[in-house]
């Protein structure tokens, strides 16, 4: 097969397109015949040499892949050769087959096409197991998504609107914003013009957020803390902006407030799947009826998955940028 390859560590240029041997499905695992994958942030630090997959996972950048199954491993059940299915992934996803841990994999949601499924599982995934496993974000409270417009800010908006929630963004720039308030979003915030803090505070009458999902990190800690309401929860997701910061603990005290850091990529196979199974309970549903969708910005071939990078690095998109096998 040939799969996207980062001999040496690089820029966009880095990935290369190569003939590599064919994997071969292990104990509880299928074989998937990728029809798409989705690039992702994490893709973008694996190749930039920051960010090494996990020990025994495929070497090839991709955490999220839809396709068809090719060939079950030893002790799988529940599926067929044949399935339409997507899947999340410690990597291989850009890459014409892939193993995945039979527990990893979801059903293509019907009105989804094949293509558009590869936009799910990584973000759905990261969202709820974040937003709601351990925020517990319930109807009626305020959700503040930082990069709303990403492939997980737009997953985020729709899950926070479908369980009752207000839901505030950040964006860069009124097209974005314009995008965001599509898909549901009650408190658009340009962050290259507004301070966050001051319009959460005056959108909820000086209450905050009850809920912040973050990918900045280090350089919006303080702030986040800030914009929190009492009893509030910040979940910390990226590092964009860096990995340090100070933080006052008393402020935190005052608001009983909670700080988590989650990563998704790195967890055992069996918190995996308890979140996959979580998903197809409670976000599949709302999928299949129309009230939650994938975002795709746009689709190019897997081997040209450079662009892909180059697209995701400028931020001009917004939702996900897909890869077609």
């Amino acid at each position: 097969m040939y799969a996207i390859t980062i001999p040496e560590p690089g820029g966009p240029e880095a990935l290369i397109w190569a003939e590599v041997p064919d994997p071969v499905p292990g104990e509880g695992e299928v074989l998937v015949e990728v029809a798409a994958a989705a690039v992702n942030r994490a893709d973008v630090l694996q190749r930039q040499g920051f960010y090494n997959p996990p020990s025994g996972a495929s070497p090839y950048p991709g955490l999220e892949c839809s396709g068809r199954i090719a060939a079950l491993g030893p002790g799988v059940s529940g599926w067929s050769v044949g399935d339409e299915v997507c899947a999340l992934l410690s990597g291989g996803g850009y890459a014409q087959k892939v193993a995945v841990p039979a527990g990893q994999l979801l059903p293509v949601p019907t009105g989804v096409d094949l293509a558009s499924a590869a936009a799910l599982p990584e973000v759905v995934c990261t969202v709820w197991s974040n937003v709601f496993m351990v925020s517990h974000l319930r109807p009626g409270e305020t959700l503040l998504v930082h990069g709303g417009a990403s492939g997980i800010g737009t997953m985020a908006i729709q899950l926070g609107k479908a369980v009752g929630a207000k839901v505030a963004v950040t964006a860069g720039g009124p097209d974005k914003l314009a995008r965001c308030a599509e898909l549901g979003a009650d408190i658009l915030i340009d962050y290259r013009e507004q301070d966050f803090v001051d319009e959460v505070l005056k959108a909820t009458d000086g209450i905050g957020a009850d809920v912040i999902l973050d990918i900045m990190g280090a350089k919006y800690l303080e702030r986040n803390v800030r914009a929190l309401a009492v009893n509030g929860r910040l979940a910390i997701i990226g590092l964009q902006g860096g990995a340090k910061a100070e933080l006052n603990l008393g402020a935190l005290l005052t608001k009983r407030a909670a700080v988590t850091a989650t990563s998704l990529r790195g967890r055992p196979a069996a918190e995996k799947a308890a979140i996959v199974a979580a998903v197809r309970e409670h976000v599949w549903p709302l999928i299949s009826d129309g009230r939650v969708r994938p975002v795709v910005d746009r689709t190019l071939p897997l081997a040209d998955a450079a662009e892909g990078h180059r697209v995701l690095e400028a931020s001009s998109h917004v939702g996900k940028v897909l890869l077609t096998a």
